[in-house]
């Protein structure tokens, strides 16, 4: 059983020990610490917190408890229900209130889940700000309502079509061409919240669709990550020809990853990559995504003449970089698109709308499209993680080995080579070190990726 307390919230397994796993009390403790922290920062006058959450098994629960504690300690909450991360995120800008709290493990599996924490503007929390919630936890520094001043609850179940008006309003979002298309699509949402609102989003887009896996059960039908070895089922479906693309996102809604319409993989990475493209082409300016994706995105910023910029992982570690480099389109290579003309939140209704502008007014299949990209290959691997492991002796090893290289350690090692390379990074979310390594074929990148991975296995 886990538990990972990290600046973006506390994440774990249901069921277990307390101070092991993510159960009632310790969700209690966590609530309370950020609702303390919302009302001691003072930053929105508003009395009133929104509540969103995917369609995990455990996600009731989760939620049952989050709410009632917001009430105990007297804020107002507002439920919005099932809602996918960026809608709860737009929601708490919508609405005015103090803050959001998110419950949802991304993609992690079925057993997982998690409170991510927003603030009032319906953002991540900053690294600082994360950092004193978890302080206030430890403290249990706290003061409830007595009964004249507890919260209130209400539902409100309004904010995916608001959602959706947004997508649909952004000026880059061609409706008239994607209606005149007369796409046709598989979609794959992992019985989560995506198989509630992409079918709207697609209505009002005028795109025929099929979905697989659409029942917002939160019983997982496969690893909910959107990597290609997952997605043998809608690849399949896809490779029985009718369709014009594949849709693929994970259990919140946060991430995208497209399947051409010869059931081959777009590339997960190539999700930012290509909606950059099209919005650098309306809108010149910069680009901005973590250390861990694809150099594609900075080849194709350049080549539109604008300024990449690399980030720590972690969305908020993107955001923050991009507000200071003006960046007009960002994200994550795992498929997050962070379009702040919308909002700054991983995407992927906005990434759907502009990657569907982009492919009508090419008149390209997705399959040619992809083409137009420079081509890169990233292998991701993983060292799963001991009790006992010291990550920052073994990473702080790795940076001596390569010193002659070109080294960055704002997050993790990345080590830059002419042209290729290899990111070893303690993992936010999983009790694991990430590796992952791009190279101009799978197989050298795997081999890079692995090589560095058997020098950590040396060390230990």
């Amino acid at each position: 059983m886990t538990l990972i307390k990290s600046i973006s919230g506390i994440r774990g397994t249901i069921g277990g020990h307390v101070g092991d796993t993510l159960n009632p009390l310790d969700i209690v403790k966590f609530t309370t610490a950020y609702a303390t922290f919302i009302r001691r920062k003072g930053l929105s006058s508003s009395n009133q917190i929104v509540v969103g959450r995917d369609a995990r098994i455990s996600g009731e629960m989760v939620k049952n408890v989050v709410c009632g504690t917001l009430m105990g300690i007297g804020y107002d909450v507002i439920d919005i229900g099932l809602a996918s991360t960026p809608t709860t995120e737009l929601a708490v800008r919508m609405s005015g209130a103090a803050g959001g709290i998110i419950i949802t493990a991304s993609h992690n599996p079925r057993h997982w889940n998690a409170l991510k924490l927003l603030n009032n503007e319906g953002e991540f929390l900053t690294a600082a700000d994360g950092a004193e919630v978890l302080a206030l936890a430890e403290a249990e520094d706290f003061e409830y309502a007595d009964v004249d001043h507890l919260g209130k609850y209400a539902y409100d179940d309004t904010f995916d079509k608001r959602h959706i008006d947004s997508v649909l309003a952004l000026r880059l979002v061609d409706l008239d061409a994607i209606k005149k298309a007369h796409f046709k699509v598989v979609v794959d949402s992992i019985n989560s919240v995506g198989g509630i609102i992409l079918p709207k989003l697609l209505d009002e887009l005028g795109v025929e669709y099929k979905f697989l896996n659409g029942d917002a059960t939160g019983d997982f039908a496969h690893n909910p990550e959107p990597l290609e070895k997952n997605l043998s089922g809608i690849m399949d479906e896809l490779r029985g020809g009718g369709y014009d693309l594949g849709i693929v996102v994970d259990p919140d809604v946060d991430r995208l990853a497209f399947i051409c319409e010869d059931g081959k993989m777009f590339g997960e990475e190539y999700t930012l990559v290509s909606v950059a493209d099209y919005v650098l082409s309306q809108t010149p300016g910069n680009t901005v995504s973590n250390l861990s994706s694809t150099r594609a995105l900075r080849d194709v910023t350049e080549r539109h003449g604008g300024k990449y910029t690399a980030a720590a992982v972690g969305e908020v570690n993107v955001t923050t970089k991009m507000k200071e480099a003006n960046a007009i389109i960002g994200g994550e290579g795992n498929g997050g698109v962070i379009y702040p003309e919308s909002h700054y939140g991983r995407d992927a209704l906005v990434g759907i709308a502009l990657f569907l502008s982009l492919l009508a007014q090419k008149g390209k299949k997705v399959s040619e499209l992809r083409k137009d990209y420079p081509n890169y290959f990233i292998a991701k691997n993983r060292i799963d993680l001991t009790p006992s492991t010291d990550v920052d002796a073994i990473l702080e090893k790795v940076k001596e080995l390569y010193k002659d290289e070109q080294v960055n350690d704002i997050d993790g090692v990345k080590i830059d080579f002419a042209d290729k390379w290899v990111h070893l990074r303690k993992s936010n979310t999983e009790p694991i070190i990430r590796v992952y390594s791009e190279a101009a074929t799978m197989e050298e990148a795997d081999a890079l990726g692995k090589k560095l991975m058997q020098v950590v296995y040396d060390m230990q």
